[in-house]
């Protein structure tokens, strides 16, 4: 996990809205079976993307007021965000190569 951050609620503003790269974060919790099934894929994206994209996981649980913030009703929940922009979401487990190609899109 040494790509993936793991990011809290006060720390979200500085590290995704005001980063000068595209951000992946992943909100997940500990007790959800796709979230820990999701978890390995967004290692191989933060690792094959490490320098044109961060990635981050915010644990839902322990930071419950930037989830609620973004409307997280179900996880996992992955999101990009450009430019402080949320400019992609998914919901639920998602093949690789999708996310993949958000990430190509928000680079682009």
């Amino acid at each position: 996990m040494a790509n993936v951050k793991e990011l809290s609620d006060a720390d979200f503003e500085a590290q995704v809205l005001q980063s000068s790269q595209p951000v992946l974060v992943d909100f997940w919790a500990p007790w959800c079976g796709p979230c820990r099934m999701v978890g390995p894929v967004v290692e191989e994206l933060a690792a094959e993307n490490a320098e044109k994209i961060s990635v981050v996981k915010i644990n839902i649980d322990d930071s419950p007021n930037t989830a609620a913030g973004y409307g997280i009703s179900s996880i996992p929940t992955l999101m990009i965000f450009k430019g402080g922009q949320v400019v992609d979401k998914f919901v639920g487990l998602q093949p690789k190569g999708r996310l993949q190609s958000a990430i190509d899109a928000a680079l682009a």
